[in-house]
């Protein structure tokens, strides 16, 4: 899949607006976590080398179009001056006459963050005026932000109705890396996925069953295979509704792991471990136990791709976070090229200073389990370079 790059972009002098992936938590008025902004910087640093004026829109959190001071984007001027050497400015909204004038008094090389897009309700929405009013700001458009490209919103995909755009530099890495894991790995090929819900997840693992050599299920997500069973679940998380759907997949392949043993919350509140079909009426499943874990770090030892999407429990809230932490090790101690997507799962990552062993962390959650099922992402879509039969089709 061939992108059109910035890098082709004839950007000196010219107004660039680039959708950046910003959307970091902010704790006491600092950024808790600037990787998604290193992400970007490569992109801003070459469109400022080359003298364009560079308009950063962005989002934070679910405002829902509404302003919510504590998710504006203010706050991440800062750490953005300090990686690309240069200072950014700020302004109060992201269209309008206000923001038109602070993009006017932008010179060659100059940088503006926008406040938070999603304080507008036509930004979920991809309204068609408010597209334009944001494609008035710009006569390029540089799409940047992996993470949303699941996204049809107007800053996503809107803006390039109006205006000439390109794929930035991480954006293409994405593209790139998640596509040469899935279809060009290293065998064996693992994937480890968690998370809450399999609803999401389900196409993906139901596609993976078909290409992966180890396919490993954690999180709440493995709840509702257990119950798809027969096994008692007790009140945990589960999605009763896709019991029948979960059904249908080949819960016998020898290349799917699902656990072995749990961790539980007892109704006293008290961690305990639990074999699998033992979970009492009155607990809840929090975490995978350590036999699972053993079976998940032996087959992570012997991979040679690993691809990880999801926590394995309540990774928010200790002690149920041990199955992610000790999977994260497991991962980052293997001889594999490995590949690590979604908040929680990088957090767990980097809260144990892993990151450095990890080959890529992607900036995608959603966005990166969409593309590993095969669906085309909006955002992709908007900048990819099509060859001469799609373009005549």
């Amino acid at each position: 899949m061939k992108l059109r790059s910035v890098r082709s972009a004839k950007v000196h002098g010219r107004r660039v607006l680039v959708r950046a992936e910003l959307n970091v938590a902010d704790r006491a008025g600092r950024t808790a976590d600037d990787v998604r902004i290193r992400a970007a910087v490569p992109t801003l640093r070459l469109l400022l080398a080359r003298g364009a004026r560079v308009i950063i829109v962005t989002h934070r959190g679910r405002p829902q179009g509404r302003v919510v001071q504590r998710l504006s984007t203010k706050p991440l001027a800062r750490p953005l001056s300090r990686l690309l050497g240069v200072p950014v400015k700020t302004v109060n909204d992201c269209v309008g006459p206000i923001v038109e004038r602070a993009v006017m008094r932008l010179a060659n090389g100059q940088a503006l963050l926008l406040e938070n897009v999603r304080f507008h309700p036509g930004e979920e929405r991809n309204d068609r005026r408010f597209s334009r009013q944001l494609a008035k700001l710009a006569d390029l458009f540089v799409l940047e932000a992996f993470g949303t490209a699941h996204r049809a919103h107007a800053a996503v995909v809107g803006v390039g109705q109006w205006v000439p755009s390109f794929a930035g530099l991480r954006f293409i890495e994405e593209v790139r890396i998640l596509s040469r894991v899935l279809h060009q790995p290293r065998r064996p090929l693992v994937f480890v996925i968690g998370g809450a819900k399999i609803s999401s997840k389900l196409n993906l693992i139901e596609r993976l069953l078909g290409r992966a050599d180890g396919l490993l299920l954690g999180g709440a997500l493995a709840n509702t295979i257990l119950q798809a069973q027969g096994l008692n679940i007790g009140q945990s998380l589960s999605e009763p509704k896709m019991v029948r759907a979960v059904r249908r997949l080949q819960l016998t392949k020898r290349q799917l792991h699902v656990p072995v043993d749990l961790v539980v919350r007892q109704a006293n509140g008290r961690r305990a471990v639990r074999a699998v079909g033992d979970v009492g009426r009155r607990e809840s499943i929090l975490d995978i136990g350590p036999d699972t874990v053993t079976l998940f770090t032996t087959v992570l030892r012997r991979a040679r791709t690993i691809i990880w999407n999801g926590p394995m429990g309540r990774y928010e809230e200790p002690p149920f976070d041990r199955g992610t932490r000790a999977v994260a090790r497991a991962v980052a101690r293997s001889r594999a090229y490995t590949v690590v997507g979604g908040g929680e799962t990088v957090d767990a990552v980097r809260s144990q200073g892993l990151a450095r062993a990890i080959d890529f962390i992607s900036t995608g959650g959603g966005a990166m389990v969409e593309f590993l099922e095969g669906r085309r992402l909006p955002g992709v879509e908007l900048v990819r370079e099509l060859d001469d039969d799609q373009a005549n089709d």
